[in-house]
């Protein structure tokens, strides 16, 4: 038995010294870290299914997640809003007539108009912020219209008779002395030239393959404030449901059920076969106790307020990583006020300006396939690039005072600075349709 008894011993020993490697891999919310060294590639620092991993994560946010919903909400509001305005101008020291550029315009409206954009606009964005990335697939008919679908990240992925090629890596073939050329793209087995596709990915670097989540570091204090929240709501509901607590002091359960059902006002059998007995409290009610019986009351001691600091301090981290207000993250306006935050300088501002470069920057080249689809239609000239130039406007950030900015506008128009389509697209209209209601309801 003594033999027996140290072996035991020996073993718990040698278990407390043993430590395993993969603990120094072990995040603080259980997961493993993943190693960049293994299965990555050089166009990105994740294996493929770690990306899968992280992408079905975040979607799981955006569906279950009430804090995840409202920023990225947020973030369609203020980078989208009520559209972007896109204009065709003759280009500078261009030959070309007004006429062309208003053929270019009809080319454009027609596609914003069939492709739905605004709402197209707002997916993207949800899209990008879900996934990390975004895939458009153009298809032009023979007329030279352009049309624009979506393609889901799953559905781009290398063939099994490439998976070691690494110019095919992640779905997407390159170039093999440049990832940042991109010749075309598997989707479900079939390469799609590169024209055909358009990708835009997010919180990577230029030379990364696939896109990263906007959720990927915080996904963990997105689960922490939703489990906080539930808990906080759960423990407030049950300490609030309990009315009161008679204690009774010195008394046997005999007694304490026959001082039950003397004071109850109703009894009622539940279908378990147990009776209940109720009693009613109206307003204002005073209650006499015998000496033995003493009346508690805990929805007195319900205190949240610690809770709900550390809630904060989880949604502030979360703001964080968004370079949001956390009043736009939170819904909660109490700590902060748009005019104090949304200002030219402010760092939500500068951000949200980014976001929208970035984004007219890829629907410019979106606009320019559609402007060359027609082109190789015979629809617009072959040089149309050339002769053309596409402005994209989008909607204002900063809150400004809309009087001052009309007099600095109409300076500016009076010194020969700016043009009148300018100002209009400044207004958010269309010159040309106003210039008609003009006529027509008999303007200068």
């Amino acid at each position: 038995m003594n033999q027996l008894q140290q072996l035991h011993e020996a073993f718990e020993l040698l278990l407390s010294d043993f430590i395993d490697p993969r603990e120094a891999l072990e995040g603080d919310d259980g997961q493993l870290w993943q190693d960049i060294a293994a299965g990555g590639s050089a166009a990105h620092p994740l294996a493929a299914e770690r990306l899968a991993d992280i992408r079905s994560d975040c979607r799981r946010l955006l569906v279950a997640n009430e804090y995840a919903i409202n920023g990225v909400e947020n973030r369609i509001s203020y980078i989208v809003g009520s559209g972007h305005a896109y204009q065709a101008v003759v280009r500078k020291h261009s030959p070309a007539p007004d006429s062309l550029a208003a053929e270019v315009q009809r080319v454009l409206d027609d596609f914003l108009d069939t492709s739905e954009w605004h709402s197209r606009q707002q997916e993207i964005v949800r899209r990008t912020d879900r996934d990390g990335e975004a895939f458009l697939r153009l298809f032009t008919d023979n007329a030279g219209e352009t049309r624009v679908r979506f393609i889901d990240p799953e559905h781009v992925r290398t063939p099994d008779r490439l998976r070691d090629d690494p110019t095919a890596s992640h779905g997407i073939l390159t170039d093999a002395a440049d990832v940042e050329t991109v010749r075309g793209y598997f989707v479900d087995g079939e390469l799609l030239p590169a024209e055909m596709v358009q990708h835009r990915r997010a919180n990577v670097d230029r030379n990364a393959k696939r896109g990263l989540p906007l959720y990927t570091p915080v996904r963990k204090n997105l689960r922490r404030a939703e489990k906080l929240l539930r808990n906080m709501s759960v423990v407030a509901e049950i300490q609030s449901a309990i009315a009161l607590i008679r204690k009774h002091r010195a008394a046997t359960r005999t007694g304490v059920e026959q001082f039950v059902a003397s004071s109850a006002d109703a009894t009622v059998a539940k279908p378990t076969g147990r009776i209940e007995q109720l009693t009613q409290y109206g307003a204002g009610t005073i209650l006499d106790a015998p000496a033995h019986v003493e009346y508690d009351f805990p929805a007195t001691g319900v205190d949240a307020s610690a809770f709900v600091a550390i809630l904060q301090a989880e949604l502030r981290a979360i703001a964080a990583r968004l370079v949001m207000p956390e009043f736009m993250f939170t819904s909660d306006a109490s700590n902060a006020n748009y005019s104090s935050t949304m200002v030219a300088e402010g760092p939500a501002v500068r951000m949200f300006e980014r976001l929208q470069a970035t984004m007219a920057r890829d629907d410019r080249d979106i606009m320019w396939r559609v402007v060359q689809n027609a082109a190789a239609a015979g629809k617009l000239p072959t040089n149309i690039r050339a002769l053309i130039d596409i402005q994209i406007t989008p909607p204002a950030l900063v809150s400004r005072d809309a009087l001052d900015d009309a007099r600095v506008m109409d300076l500016a128009y009076r010194r020969g600075i700016v043009s009148p389509q300018t100002w209009t697209r400044q207004l958010g209209l269309d010159y040309e349709q106003e210039q008609k209601n003009r006529a027509m309801h008999g303007g200068e």
